[in-house]
């Protein structure tokens, strides 16, 4: 017998929803288009809500405009992640013929929410801010503003005085990579711990945290930039008030506070894996950082199966690095380890989870192994 479906409500008019829908009225393929960043032509997150479901139908939503997205070689192997609650995540089949991602959900209730990886809200951030000021030993150190006018909160966690180390760990430059603030609530979460590992990094270093450097894009739902359509991983030579003061703030921090060890935590739509990005190419690259690079990713790779050293990005010849990069140019700056870490949109093959794919409850388990590999470093990094 065949069914006669109402057409489905699509909606993203919420924090980090993006998508344009094109034609809905066959609630069995759905035509969506993707929403270029505000002021700039990136485009590849998604998340939109879907109601009018029909539990035990399979519906079909077709993005249309997958081929001309930022990195379309991304879409091969990727699966679409899909919620009914928001709460829990999972992986929906998904298939690229070279125009359009397609992927079907047999519905199992009227509602839907679909994303390019588990959203991380901006409400949780500010939850997240609350439950971080209330531990022991960290204070709001400043806080910046996005060009709207957004808090950008720089924290400082520290258990002692004299002579420490300083950690900085930043995330969600590029502001649809919301793996790197799960990162951070997995931080946030150690500190709130009192993990035995945790509390001999900070008996000799304080962590400054800033768990979202990009508020404006991530809330508009972009991929790549800020509300003025700026990189802002590609603003540490030019940073500026007006275009890029979420940088601005973070440069004039660390020249305030210094800097022992820098951690940028991103997400990589095209590898399936996770892993590093160092200063190789930098002009004042050493030997002393090389071995620093070395043993950060050996004993990472010790602590969890959910990083690996074989595959990653082509290294820099020596002197070719783009300087406009934090990693490099932090390492620059302040002469120390400074290192890209790179989360998948899909998966980390090494170590795979055919339910979730790489997910936001994996990011922050990683957060614990970055700090026991820092713990276990802290001696060395000068």
């Amino acid at each position: 017998m065949t069914v006669t479906l109402s057409p489905l409500q699509i909606d993203c008019d919420f924090d980090s929803g993006n998508i344009h829908v094109l034609d809905a009225n066959d609630p069995h393929q759905v035509h969506l288009a993707i929403r270029p960043d505000t002021h700039s032509g990136h485009y590849q997150w998604f998340h939109f809500k879907a109601s009018g479901l029909t539990p035990g139908q399979r519906h079909s939503f077709s993005l249309d405009n997958a081929h001309g997205s930022s990195y379309p070689n991304a879409w091969e192997g990727y699966h679409a992640v899909g919620s009914y609650d928001q709460q829990h995540w999972f992986r929906i089949p998904s298939t690229f013929d070279g125009t359009a991602l397609t992927f079907s959900l047999d519905a199992e209730q009227p509602i839907a929410w679909f994303a390019y990886f588990e959203p991380y809200p901006r409400a949780r951030h500010n939850q997240l801010i609350e439950r971080v000021l209330k531990i022991d030993g960290v204070e709001l150190l400043a806080s910046g503003r996005s060009v709207q006018g957004r808090d950008i909160p720089l924290l400082r966690a520290s258990s002692g005085t004299g002579t420490r180390r300083k950690l900085w760990l930043i995330a969600q430059q590029h502001p649809g990579e919301h793996m790197a603030e799960w990162f951070m609530e997995g931080v946030i979460e150690r500190l709130e711990s009192k993990d035995p590992s945790l509390q001999r990094l900070l008996a000799a270093a304080d962590l400054y945290l800033i768990p979202n450097m990009n508020p404006d894009g991530a809330f508009h739902g972009h991929l790549r930039t800020n509300f003025k359509g700026k990189d802002l991983n590609r603003a540490w030579q030019d940073a500026s008030v007006e275009l890029s003061p979420e940088v601005f703030f973070a440069q004039s921090q660390m020249k305030l506070h210094g800097v022992d060890a820098f951690i940028d935590v991103h997400g990589d739509e095209e590898i399936p894996h996770v892993f590093t990005a160092a200063c190789e190419g930098n002009p004042g690259y050493t030997p002393r950082i090389a071995a620093l690079e070395d043993q950060f990713r050996t004993t990472l790779c010790s602590l969890t199966l959910d990083f690996q050293t074989t595959h990653g990005y082509t290294r820099d010849q020596p002197g070719q690095a783009n300087m406009t990069l934090a990693c490099n140019a932090v390492g620059q700056a302040h002469d120390c380890l400074a290192l890209t870490l790179e989360m998948p949109f899909k998966d980390h093959d090494d170590n795979p989870d055919p339910r979730t794919g790489w997910s936001g409850a994996r990011s922050a388990a990683l957060a614990g192994a970055v700090l026991q590999t820092l713990e276990q470093m802290i001696a060395v990094l000068r």
